[in-house]
C-alpha cells in the first residue's frame, strides 16, 4: 500500500487540532479549569468526532477545549512537543504543522507573539528527541475578523525565519478571502509561502479568489473544484496543488460519503493532490489510516498511492536539496 521508497508526508496537519485528549484532561486539572464532565471516557465525545458533524463550524467546536486549557506558555510548549512526538510515532518523515496563535492565546490572554515563540521552542526541543523533519505554518483565523488576523500576522512575521508559510483557515462561508487581501500582500512581501483553506465550505469562487488575490500555491481541501472542469484546468495550468483530507471532509459534512471523495477525480485530472490528516486527535485518525481508507474505501490503486506520496514531496515547502535528503533517508 504505502510506497516505502518515498517519504511519508503530512502537509495539512493542525497542531491546535491535534492536542491529545489525555493532555487536555491533565492540563484542565493542573490549571483548575472545569470540564463539562468528571469522567475521562465521558469527556472524549467533547473533543473527538464520533461520526459526522452537521457542518464545518460544528466540527471546529471540537477543537475549542484543546485551546481552552492552554493557561501558560509551558502548556503551549508541551502540546507543540507532543505534536512532533505524535508525528514521529505515526511514521511520518516530514510534516508541516500549522497553528493559529490567536486561537491558542485568547482564552487566557496570552501574548500572541509569545505563543508563536513557545510553539517554535517546543518544536525545536522535540526534533532533537525525535528523528523527523518539521516545518511550521502560521494560521490567520478568519473567524475572528480582520483586526485579530492582523495581530496574528504581525506575531507570525516577527518569527518569519522560523515559519515557512501562512494559511487562512476557519469560517470560510461567513469570512470570505476577499476580507484578507491586504494581509496576504504582507505575507508575499515577507517571502513566505501561502496555502489557503478554500472550497471546503465555499464554492469555486472561493478557490479562484485564494489563488488570484491571496496568491495561494496550495489549497487546503479544495473539494468544490471537483465539479468545475474549468477551475481544475486553471489549477493544472498554474500548478496549484490540493491538500486533500478524506476523513475530515466526511466528518465536516463537506462530502456525504467517503467512497465519493473527489481525490480520485483530482488524480485522474493530473492535479498535484496529496493526502493528509487535518486534525488527527480531534478526528481519532492518523496518516496511515487515511491511506488505508483511500485504497480500501475510495478505491485508489497502489500507483495512485505512490502518486499521492510523490505529489506531497513535490509540493511541500522544502528546498530541492532538502527533498533529496528526505529521499536519501527513506532509501538508505
Amino acid at each position: 500500500m504505502i510506497d516505502k521508497n518515498l517519504p511519508l508526508i503530512d502537509l495539512h496537519r493542525h497542531l491546535d487540532g491535534n492536542i491529545r485528549p489525555k493532555t487536555i484532561w491533565e492540563l484542565a486539572k493542573l490549571n483548575n479549569i472545569k470540564l463539562p464532565v468528571d469522567d475521562f471516557k465521558e469527556f472524549i465525545p467533547y473533543v473527538q468526532i464520533q461520526n459526522q458533524e452537521a457542518d464545518l463550524l460544528a466540527f471546529l467546536e471540537k477543537l475549542d477545549w484543546g485551546v481552552a486549557v492552554l493557561k501558560t506558555l509551558e502548556d503551549v510548549k508541551r502540546i507543540a512537543y507532543e505534536n512532533v512526538e505524535d508525528a514521529f510515532n505515526a511514521g511520518l518523515h516530514y510534516a508541516e504543522l500549522r497553528f493559529s496563535p490567536y486561537y491558542m492565546s485568547m482564552n487566557h490572554n496570552l501574548i500572541i507573539k509569545d505563543v508563536v515563540k513557545a510553539i517554535i521552542d517546543g518544536v525545536n526541543t522535540a526534533v532533537k528527541d525525535f528523528d523527523i523533519k518539521i516545518n511550521l505554518i502560521g494560521i490567520l483565523s478568519r473567524t475572528f475578523g480582520v483586526e485579530k488576523c492582523q495581530q496574528e500576522l504581525e506575531a507570525i512575521l516577527a518569527y518569519k525565519n522560523d515559519i515557512i508559510a501562512v494559511d487562512l483557515a476557519g469560517d470560510e462561508y461567513n469570512f470570505p478571502g476577499s476580507m484578507f487581501v491586504e494581509h496576504f500582500k504582507q505575507v508575499k512581501e515577507a517571502g513566505l509561502f501561502i496555502t489557503v483553506h478554500a472550497g471546503e465550505a465555499g464554492g469555486s469562487e472561493s478557490m479562484y479568489q485564494a489563488i488570484n488575490e491571496l496568491n495561494a500555491t496550495r489549497i487546503g481541501h479544495g473539494v468544490a473544484c471537483a465539479l468545475d472542469e474549468e477551475l481544475m484546468d486553471y489549477m493544472l495550468k498554474n500548478n496549484i496543488a490540493i491538500e486533500s483530507c478524506i476523513t475530515s471532509n466526511y466528518q465536516t459534512g463537506t462530502i456525504k460519503d467517503i467512497p465519493a471523495h473527489p481525490i480520485k477525480v483530482f488524480l485522474e485530472k493530473g492535479l498535484k493532490v496529496c493526502l493528509n490528516t487535518d486534525d488527527p486527535a480531534v478526528q481519532g485518525i492518523e496518516i496511515k489510516n487515511e491511506f488505508e481508507i483511500a485504497q480500501t474505501i475510495v478505491g485508489l490503486s497502489d500507483k495512485n498511492i505512490s502518486t499521492l506520496q510523490q505529489n506531497a514531496l513535490d509540493i511541500c515547502f522544502l528546498s530541492e536539496d532538502e527533498k533529496l535528503e528526505l529521499i536519501k533517508k527513506v532509501r538508505n
